[in-house]
């Protein structure tokens, strides 16, 4: 309050004025309201940038984990949720459609098998069957050549015009299969000398490898080979020409015997130019026809449930037969 001066020469009272001043509290009429706000925007940013960090951390998978783990009320509880792929389907075994650990309980679903699985023609194809694992498919496989081997071998052994033969004859295992390779030698050929034409005992020796071999499903690939005589007009005649004519001459004895067309996978001939003895390309030794039992494959079963494998190593690059 003050008090002002009376003027000179007036006995009036003097003046009083008054001032009131208020002083407000610091923000206003907000108030502390603001900083639950900004905490709520700290709080989301926080969330935002951490739901970022985990979609570019983690996998499909594990973001579909994450997601059933938040969400465990949702309809697809068990397709394709975290631990479906479990032996309960993602469930404890105590819950009241599995394995009864109390008397509440009765419900044995997860471990009883269906009334109808009873199995059937196809057993054995499924997605993880036999006929459906590379692995086991190719032992079956080695396991069906030996058994061929000893066959056309104890064969041999019975017929004596083919036991003289046994010396021409050789199993190879390769990448690919078996390999049969019918070898000449200095005193004794498979075909007559500079034809296609198999001589009595080869006939019936390849006949013999027929009967052998037609009931099983495996492709098969014949090469002919020749040393590295040539003739002399090659225009007229010429190793291509006598190796390739070997193999087809091999294939339809192969035919007459009662093996099946469609196994034949590949017919060729190479000359001499894969000789088994790599010092002398001329030895007698260099002319032979090679039947190879290849592989079963199971990306290429067709429509009828056959096994057509062609080469693998043909189709994945690279030499059909390994190097002599």
């Amino acid at each position: 309050m003050a008090t002002a001066r009376a003027p000179h020469g007036v006995n009036a009272p003097p003046k009083i004025i008054v001032k009131k001043v208020y002083i407000e509290g610091h923000g206003g009429h907000h108030g502390g309201a603001w900083k639950v706000a900004y905490a709520d925007f700290v709080t989301a940013m926080m969330a935002f940038f951490l739901l970022l960090w985990i979609l570019g951390a983690t996998t499909e998978k594990q973001r579909k984990a994450l997601a059933d783990y938040f969400a465990p009320t949702l309809v697809e509880l068990k397709q394709n949720s975290a631990g479906s792929n479990g032996l309960f389907g993602g469930e404890a075994i105590n819950q009241r459609d599995n394995y009864p650990g109390k008397a509440s309980q009765t419900g044995t679903k997860s471990l009883t098998v269906p009334v109808g699985g009873s199995g059937g023609k196809d057993v054995g194809t499924g997605a993880k069957g036999t006929l459906k694992d590379q692995r086991a498919l190719t032992q079956q496989d080695q396991k069906n050549f030996d058994e061929t081997q000893k066959r056309i071998r104890q064969r041999m052994q019975a017929t004596p015009a083919l036991a003289k033969l046994a010396n021409h004859i050789r199993f190879v295992p390769t990448r690919d299969g078996m390999r049969i390779d019918l070898i000449d030698d200095a005193n004794y050929s498979m075909f007559n000398l500079g034809t296609t034409a198999l001589v009595p005992e080869a006939s019936a020796l390849i006949g013999t490898i027929a009967d052998s071999i037609k009931g099983m499903e495996n492709p098969i690939m014949i090469r002919g080979h020749t040393d590295s005589l040539g003739y002399g007009d090659p225009l007229a005649m010429n190793n291509w020409m006598l190796s390739s004519g070997r193999a087809e001459a091999t294939r339809r004895r192969l035919l007459s015997g009662s093996v099946t067309e469609m196994r034949f996978e590949r017919i060729e001939g190479v000359a001499d130019r894969e000789p088994l003895i790599v010092e002398n390309p001329a030895d007698p030794r260099n002319r032979r026809v090679s039947i190879t039992l290849l592989y079963r494959r199971i990306m290429d079963q067709d429509q009828q449930g056959r096994f057509r494998p062609g080469l693998r190593a043909s189709r994945e690059g690279g030499s059909p037969l390994e190097a002599h």
